[in-house]
Parts: C-alpha cells; sequence; structure tokens
C-alpha cells in the first residue's frame, strides 16, 4: 500500500485557554488500542482526511515512530512517522503531527519531533523530511528552529491547491558508522590505486582504523552538523 503524500502539520498561535507543563506525559505507540487516539485526533485537526487503511500502514509497520502526549490521562498531541530506504540514504519521514489547540506553542510540538527523530537516529537514519504548507509560518519556524532547513518548493501540493515546502534534517553519522565509512573509504582508495602512492595498502587501512579509534576516543565532529535537537 503506497504511503500518503499530502501530509499536514498543525501548530499555530496559543489558544485561549492555555495549560501549563504540569501533568503533561509522552510514551510510543502501544498498538491497535491507541489507534483511536491517533486517528481522533488527526481526524479533527486536519484538513485532509485519511483512510483506516492509511494509519494502519504507519503504525503497524513503524509503530515505534509514533509518539502520543497526554495531559493526565486525556491524549491531545500526536506524531506518526516512517523510516525506510531511499536511494543510498535510510530516510525519516514526518507523515502526521498534531496538537490540539489549547495545547499549542507550549513546545509539545517541538518535543514530539525530538522524540520522534532520536528514535529514527537509533535507527540509522540519515536524514528526516516533511511537507508543510507555505502559508503555516508557525510549523515552518517550529521545524526551522529544530535544524530542518527548505529543501525545495511544491506548486499546489494539496488538494486545496496550497504550496508547501519540503523540509528536511540532515543527521550527524555516530561515531561507529563514520569509522566504519572511512575504512571502507580507504580500502576503496587501496584496490583501485594499490602503488599510486607507493604505500602499503594494509598500512593505510591499519592508519585509518588507528584514526577512527582516536576519533572515538576524543569525541570527533560529526560529518554533517546541525542545529541542537536540545535547543
Amino acid at each position: 500500500m503506497s504511503q500518503p503524500a499530502r501530509a499536514k502539520h498543525t501548530q499555530s498561535s496559543r489558544g485561549e485557554d492555555e495549560k501549563s507543563h504540569k501533568d503533561i506525559s509522552y510514551r510510543q505507540y502501544r498498538g491497535e488500542e491507541d489507534l483511536h487516539l491517533v486517528r481522533g485526533l488527526v481526524d479533527v485537526e486536519l484538513s485532509e482526511p485519511y483512510s483506516i487503511f492509511t494509519y494502519r500502514y504507519f503504525l503497524q509497520t513503524w509503530p515505534q515512530l509514533c509518539f502520543l502526549a497526554f495531559d493526565g490521562s486525556s491524549c491531545f498531541a500526536t506524531i506518526v512517522c516512517k523510516l525506510d530506504q531511499h536511494g543510498n540514504f535510510m530516510r525519516g519521514y514526518i507523515a502526521m503531527l498534531v496538537v490540539e489547540r489549547p495545547y499549542r506553542k507550549l513546545g509539545i510540538g517541538s518535543e514530539l519531533v525530538k522524540r520522534a527523530v532520536e528514535e529514527m537516529k537509533s535507527n540509522a537514519a540519515d536524514e528526516v523530511v516533511l511537507e508543510a504548507e507555505t502559508t503555516n509560518h508557525a510549523a515552518l519556524a517550529l521545524y526551522q528552529n529544530l535544524g530542518f532547513i527548505r529543501d525545495k518548493r511544491l506548486h499546489r501540493y494539496y488538494l486545496s491547491g496550497t504550496d508547501a515546502f519540503r523540509l528536511k534534517l540532515l543527521l550527524p553519522l555516530p561515531p561507529e558508522r563514520l569509522a566504519a565509512e572511512q575504512l571502507s573509504a580507504m580500502q576503496l582508495q587501496a584496490d583501485a590505486q594499490p602503488d599510486a602512492t607507493g604505500a602499503d595498502p594494509a598500512a593505510l587501512l591499519g592508519a585509518a582504523a588507528e584514526a577512527s579509534k582516536s576519533a572515538d576516543n576524543a569525541g570527533h565532529p560529526p560529518v554533517h552538523e546541525t542545529k541542537s535537537l536540545a535547543a
């Protein structure tokens, strides 16, 4: 089943009935018992309806990438995502982000995005993308404050005829993966030009491995730097 391409994200100015963080908690999707919570929020807050099959496509395949926010026992916000191969990259995709109006501008949306992105990172994601309406300035600000950049403009993307921006977040490589990439690059270089420099290929690989260990021990900076998700 194909995934929906017209996801929307609701984040706007603070409502009259302001809320605090006092009783707010977060947890991951637990299964079919939570489906009605996610569906209830999305169907009310987002303008483009989804079928039950769309929800199950995401929630049964990537349940770990759905988070819910509660005020006591009342669920008022959710994020739904996926993670799969896109060319040479593992790409995360934020399909739905909903926060009920009284809870907006309290950092709830940002917290849900951070939790989803951290989960994607733990599953080897290279990047995260989403679409947001060009007129939804609050949502654009939320994502840009978390390090997302505008990748392209999608004309008449939504059923309403509204344009969208595709936003992208490039994720840093973890130290062990950075070391593996460096070692692989040295191996390719040694195989392609074994005598070009007069150096022993084994010695080159040994030097790369030693450099990788040093990078790990020293907290070597990642290849792709992004703004901190803890901001």
